[in-house]
C-alpha cells in the first residue's frame, strides 16, 4: 500500500502550490477532485477536456515533479433531480471520459440519492424501518422506486461509459446517500456488474456504529480504494442522543460525532488491524488521506494524520 492525499484540503491553494505542498510531505500521489462538488479550483474536468493547452500545462506540473493521480474525485449527487443532477451527471461523464484520456484508472464518486416519487424535487435518505401499514406502504415504495427506476438505470448506463474509457468506479459509502454500507454497495453491484465497488471510508461507517474491519473482511475483492480517514464518536455526547445527529460539520463542540485527524479517535492499534486485515483480503492500492478534521488546523490535522498512517500501513 501507499499514501495519497485528496487535495480538497488545500482548496485555497493554486495548481502548482497545492502539488509542492503535497510535495513537502513526502507524497508523490495525488487524488485530484476534478468535478462534482465544491469549486475544484485545481482542475474541473469539463474545461480540461475543452482546452488542450489548459489540459497539457495540466500534466506537465505533475510530470516535472514526478508525481502521480491515484484517481479523479467527482463526488457529488448525480441521481438529485433536476438542476444538481444534470450538473453532477455531466461532470461524472466528463470525468470518466477525462480519466480515459490521461491513463487514470479509478474515479472516487458517490452513488446518488434519488428523490422519494416522481416529482419531488429533493433527494430522500430512507433508513427507517418499513413498518408502516400496508394500506399506505410509502416507505416502500419510495425504496422501490429510488433503486428500481433511478438508480440501477442511471448507473448501468454510466458503467458502459466507464467500461470504454478503462476505469473502475469507487463508491464512498457516505450517509445520506443510497450506497451507504457494504449491503448497499452489494446490492447496486449486482445489478450493475464489477465496474463499481467500494471506496472504503472507514469515517462513515464508524459514525453510523459498523465495524470497518469487518467491513473489509466481507467485501474482500470489491474494494477499489481506501480513504485514511478517522472519525470519533463523542463521549457523553453519543451516550444522550445517539449517533444520527443533522447538526453542521462545524458545530464541533456539540456534536455527538466528528471527523478528526487519523489516530484521533481509533488508536493506532485499531489502525494497523485495518490496513493488516485489508492486506489479507487482497488490497495492496492507495490509502488516500481525506483530512476534514475541524477540531484543528488543516497543516496540524494533515501533519498528524500522514505520521499515523505511515505508522500504521501495511507496505
Amino acid at each position: 500500500m501507499y499514501l495519497s492525499i485528496c487535495t480538497g484540503v488545500y482548496g485555497d491553494f493554486s495548481y502548482p502550490d497545492m502539488l509542492d505542498k503535497v510535495k513537502a510531505h513526502g507524497l508523490n500521489h495525488v487524488e485530484l477532485c476534478v468535478g462534482g462538488w465544491g469549486p475544484n479550483p485545481h482542475g474541473y474536468a469539463t474545461d480540461l477536456l475543452a482546452d488542450e493547452d489548459k489540459l497539457k500545462a495540466f500534466k506537465e506540473e505533475l510530470n516535472k515533479r514526478g508525481m502521480e493521480i491515484s484517481a479523479f474525485n467527482c463526488s457529488g449527487n448525480p441521481l438529485a433531480p433536476g438542476p444538481m443532477g444534470e450538473k453532477h451527471s455531466k461532470s461524472a461523464y466528463d470525468t470518466v471520459t477525462l480519466a480515459g484520456k490521461l491513463g487514470v484508472k479509478t474515479i472516487v464518486m458517490m452513488s446518488g440519492l434519488p428523490a422519494g416519487a416522481p416529482g419531488d424535487k429533493t433527494p430522500n435518505w430512507v433508513v427507517a424501518t418499513q413498518s408502516v401499514p400496508p394500506d399506505d406502504p410509502y416507505l416502500e415504495e419510495t425504496v422501490r422506486y429510488q433503486w428500481e427506476d433511478v438508480a440501477i438505470p442511471w448507473w448501468k448506463e454510466f458503467a458502459k461509459h466507464a467500461d470504454a474509457n478503462g476505469v473502475k468506479i469507487a463508491l464512498e459509502e457516505f450517509p445520506g446517500q443510497l450506497v451507504y454500507n457494504v449491503s448497499t454497495l452489494f446490492k447496486l453491484r449486482e445489478a450493475v456488474g464489477p465496474t463499481i465497488g467500494m471506496n472504503l471510508d472507514p469515517s462513515h461507517l464508524l459514525i453510523m456504529g459498523a465495524d470497518p474491519i469487518a467491513s473489509a473482511r466481507a467485501l474482500g475483492d470489491a474494494i477499489y480504494y481506501v480513504h485514511g480517514k478517522d472519525a470519533r464518536i463523542e463521549r457523553g455526547l453519543c451516550d444522550v442522543d445517539g449517533l444520527l445527529d443533522n447538526r453542521h460539520v462545524e458545530d464541533v463542540a456539540e456534536r455527538t460525532w466528528n471527523y478528526v485527524a487519523v489516530g484521533c479517535g481509533q488508536d493506532l492499534k485499531w489502525w494497523k488491524e485495518f490496513f493488516s486485515v485489508l492486506s489479507m483480503v487482497g488490497y495492496k492500492g492507495v490509502v488516500s488521506l481525506e483530512m476534514e478534521d475541524l477540531t484543528m488546523s488543516v497543516e496540524a490535522g494533515v501533519v498528524t494524520s500522514i505520521d499515523a498512517l505511515e505508522a500504521t500501513i501495511s507496505k
